[in-house]
């Protein structure tokens, strides 16, 4: 049985003070289940509960709400909290959760129709004092300052790491600088309170209240000794008696409530271990249900899976709620910091011997699964050095290896290494896999494992939040890892290398990292199944990872000289618009500054008197401004056209061969597999994504992108309107699959039907227009972008898509199923089940909600583009490996593969990518694939 404390300690937890501050915690990076449900006030809630239990140990406990309705006080002064901002929806949804985890933990929680939980909580604390009670209010509210005395305190949560703090009657004073603590009353009536919409005394704040309360005690002493006063203060309080009357009226928390209570209710009782552990479970806050409740017998695992921190004489037996076992799964602002290595018990092993290294082999191989993390001193693997090597195979352990020392060279270690990552029935388990698959196979070890890659893991879990591993620690373990930055600092030119760390701290944070890489795949595997994503892990997302990573370190070669001569080129441009523009205004000044183009613009040459200056004094100058402007003086045109050169100069032209790698002499980018939420690759160093391709200046960039040699061509296979295939077929619309189907242009199809002509009579403003529809559909585009994008009114764009959907019923049918399921299910899905969750389709913020309805739309169509090109490249790299082909594969961009290709296989590779690509999925339209050749990838395209 566990003990209860026998003392009569009540704490009364301010419910909605201690939910906002959790909510917000997350704010960054909440916490978003597998159903889509933002969890974040719920956690950080329970935990700041679960910590209160375990380091206060009270007698008593209960939590208050504020009763719906609002209160007294509302009806006194209308404006009361009249200018707080509407509760979040998603806390919202959170309080039937809390109030079911208090249930669980056998909390009650008290509220009071008509009066706020201030005034519950007050009149409870006035109560419990009088019957021997220390009285513990945890808010951070400091409207309770006036209900301080020897019996009754404050308890004021950490912030930011900070420890709580406690305020008596000496604290009281000291903060507000009054005699008494009921005082405070006095005070707020004087200087209000902006978070309750307090008027106060206008012009007085907290000093000025502080001194006229030690001088005449209290509101009505002021008012009384007014003609004391000089200047415009006494003014002030002449003319706002009445107001600051009611000021302290609706700072007086009502003591006096006609409500029963009853203290046994409130003792501190044993949790009900059923209820609870459903209600966490269904949450998914499995690591803190086994904190609290232990492992279920029946959900028992082997040691190694079990993803916890209890010390290994506890690990038989349940944790105590109550007993001062660990139950700490906190979050930061929200309650008090995580467990850390210091208190988890963990033994990390320094291997520098090799009688040691000859044991750890034998344990690594000796198991079916191990983590591991390659530490470098940079993130550029084509010049970093490798330090050395972790490895973990259970929690709470690990293995650090230093990549050479007086035993081993780095050489002679990753020969021994070898045999353990050419096993392909063994899983290697990483966190970033590809940077360390690259790491290693730079230095002649090709890794050969079945892969978990638990950053790759938690993307198909949760898209859209962080999936750094020390954020992973806190919220899937809640553990506190090593902070790099407290070995090595923050980037920059002070910041050390890991190599010349010392022996502890490197030995404690690699194995650290090995550990939790470990801890999180047992966590994230069985979620992987539970949102139906295993499939698309293991077939597509991880054959992908070794993929990329193959893609990065070929690189592609680049023709620097035709770059540099492109810049000369584009220079020249400049400077002629330069002179240009400058013969407009008739006067020289900088056009990069927006506030002199402004000036030029708006003042000196009057082009638009409508165009009003913005909140900083600026006329706005922005390229939406300029384009809506630029056919009233060609000095418009002329800046717009200066400015896109410049920044393809810039942005493309200019840094392009400064990335070139000296030891290979070719480009190599770097792929993010994480980022975007539909599950579209993104690139960086440079960003293969953003070149522009709808210019003639844009595309000419291209040209500079070569082969390997002279006897290789580059080879482009770019799928043809594959998102507007994947609408038709998840619509089932039969004009857009018939169209599709029978090879017909679809945007003349669409035209045609659309404005009612034969396919013949469509001219290209017709095809011009359909094709702006036939797109903007996709991405939940209305009459006012739609008239944007072809520069009409917007009642005939709205006369163009009415027309489109009485042509084209089901697309319409579609979208509005796609809204539909998204609020049923709370997420889009994709062909391969990719989800992507859209919490805001319930908002009841208009603009908020319409972004999660075309995203809803966008979701499973975009997101499934995104699915056919990685299975394509998974069937192409598997197709080139078992033919044997020298062909490699050396850009992802957009829809498009680019193959750097031998000239004698161009033939058999376009017949396998026509087979690979075309099959990636099968769908009820044809998925078209356009193929071409070129000696750079501009002939290519």
């Amino acid at each position: 049985m566990i003990t209860l404390p026998s003392e009569r300690k009540l704490f009364l937890i301010d419910a909605y003070a201690l939910i906002f501050r959790a909510y917000y915690a997350f704010i960054k990076n909440p916490r978003i289940n597998s159903k889509g449900m933002n969890t974040s006030a719920i956690f950080g809630f329970t935990n700041a509960l679960l910590d209160v239990i375990r380091n206060e140990a009270p007698s008593h406990i209960a939590v208050v709400f504020d009763a719906p309705g609002g209160s007294f006080r509302n009806e006194t002064y209308p404006e009361y909290k009249a200018n707080r901002d509407e509760t979040p929806e998603d806390i919202k949804r959170s309080v039937p959760w809390i109030l079911e985890v208090m249930e669980g933990l056998n909390i009650p929680a008290i509220s009071k129709v008509g009066f706020e939980a201030d005034d519950v909580i007050g009149f409870l604390a006035k109560q419990a004092a009088a019957n021997g009670f220390d009285v513990y209010m945890m808010t951070p509210d400091k409207d309770f300052g006036q209900l301080v005395t020897d019996k009754i305190r404050m308890f004021r949560p950490g912030r930011g790491g900070n420890p709580a703090e406690v305020w008596g009657p000496d604290e009281i004073r000291e903060k507000f600088d009054v005699d008494e603590p009921l005082q405070v009353i006095d005070l707020l009536g004087m200087m209000g309170d902006s978070a309750d919409n307090i008027p106060g005394i206008p012009g007085v704040g907290a000093k000025t209240a502080s001194k006229l309360l030690h001088q005449y005690g209290s509101v009505e002493g002021v008012i009384e000794n007014a003609n004391e006063l000089k200047g415009k203060l006494k003014e002030r309080v002449e003319d706002n008696k009445e107001l600051a009357l009611l000021s302290k009226e609706l700072a007086t928390i009502c003591l006096d409530i006609p409500m029963e209570y009853d203290w046994q209710s409130m003792k501190l009782d044993e949790p009900r271990p059923d209820a609870l552990r459903s209600t966490l479970e269904e949450l998914e806050f499995r690591t803190l249900a086994r904190r609290i409740l232990g492992d279920p017998a029946s959900k028992a695992s082997s040691p190694e899976s079990a993803a916890t921190f209890v010390s290994a004489s506890d690990e038989s037996a349940q944790l105590g709620l109550f007993d001062g076992g660990e139950v700490k799964d906190t979050t930061n602002d929200a309650t008090s910091d995580y467990q850390s290595a210091k208190d988890a018990n963990a033994v990390y092993q320094f291997v520098n011997t090799q009688d040691g290294l000859d044991i750890m082999l034998g344990v690594l191989h000796s198991k079916q699964a191990f983590a591991f993390d390659a530490v470098t001193s940079s993130l550029d693997v084509m010049s970093t050095q490798l330090v050395g090597l972790s490895f973990s195979v259970a929690a709470k352990s690990g293995y650090w290896v230093p990549a050479s020392c007086k035993h081993w060279s780095e050489g002679e270690l990753l020969n021994q290494l070898k045999p353990l990552f050419d096993d392909s029935k063994k899983e290697a388990i990483a966190h970033g896999f590809k940077f360390h698959y690259k790491v290693l196979a730079t230095r002649g070890v090709v890794i050969k494992n079945e892969v978990f890659d638990t950053m790759v893991a938690h993307y198909l879990i949760q898209p859209e939040t962080s999936h750094q591993r020390d954020r992973l620690a806190e919220t899937e373990l809640g553990y506190t890892a090593i902070p790099i930055t407290d070995l090595i600092g923050k980037a920059g030119k002070t910041q050390k290398s890991m190599a010349d760390l010392p022996v502890d701290a490197l030995t404690n944070y690699a194995c650290e990292v090995a550990d939790i890489t470990f801890q999180l795949r047992h966590i994230l595997g069985p979620r992987l199944t539970e949102v139906a994503a295993s499939d698309l892990f293991r077939t597509v997302e991880i054959p992908l990872v070794k993929i990329l990573a193959n893609i990065e370190l070929e690189g592609v070669r680049i023709d620097s000289n035709e770059l540099n001569r492109y810049s000369e080129e584009l220079g020249k441009q400049i400077e002629t618009l330069t002179r240009e523009i400058h013969e407009h205004a008739g006067q020289d000044f900088n056009i990069d500054s927006p506030k002199q183009l402004g000036v030029i613009l708006f003042e000196t040459l009057q082009v638009k008197a409508r165009i009003k200056k913005t909140k900083t004094g600026q006329y706005p100058t922005g390229e939406e401004v300029l384009e809506r402007i630029k056919d009233e003086h060609p000095i418009v045109s002329a800046v717009l056209r200066y400015r896109k050169l410049k920044k393809l100069k810039s942005t493309y032209v200019d840094p392009l061969p400064k990335l070139v790698n000296a030891q290979t002499g070719r480009l190599h980018t770097t792929y993010h597999q994480t980022v975007t939420a539909t599950g579209r690759l993104s690139s960086k160093d440079p960003n293969l994504q953003n070149i522009p391709i709808r210019t003639e200046e844009g595309r000419a960039i291209r040209k500079a992108f070569i082969p390997r040699d002279d006897n290789h061509v580059l080879l482009a296979a770019d799928y043809s309107q594959v998102e507007l295939r994947i609408a038709a077929a998840l619509s089932q619309d039969s004009g857009l699959v018939d169209a599709f189907v029978q090879g017909h242009d679809v945007h003349t199809a669409t035209a045609a039907k659309v404005f009612q002509v034969d396919p013949k009579a469509v001219d290209r403003e017709m095809r011009s227009k359909a094709k702006a529809v036939n797109f903007g559909i996709l991405y939940g585009q209305g009459a006012f972008g739609l008239a944007q994008n072809l520069g009409i009114h917007r009642r005939e764009a709205k006369e163009i898509i009415d027309a489109y959907f009485v042509e084209f019923v089901q697309l319409k049918a579609f979208t509005a199923a796609c809204v539909d399921r998204v609020r049923e299910t709370g997420y889009a899905e994709t062909v391969l089940g990719r989800r992507r969750y859209l919490p805001d389709i319930s908002s009841n913020n208009a603009t908020v909600r319409a972004f999660a309805e075309r995203n809803a739309v966008n979701a499973p169509i975009q997101g499934s583009a995104a699915d056919i090109i990685k299975v394509a490249m998974v069937r192409m790299q598997t197709s080139m490996d078992e033919n044997n082909l020298n062909a490699r594969m050396i850009m992802q961009v957009h829809d498009e593969l680019v193959f750097d290709v031998p000239k004698k296989e161009v033939v058999q590779l376009q017949g396998l990518i026509e087979t690979a690509m075309a099959g990636a999925v099968e769908l009820a339209v044809p998925l078209a694939v356009d193929m071409s050749t070129g000696q750079n990838w501009l002939e290519a395209h």
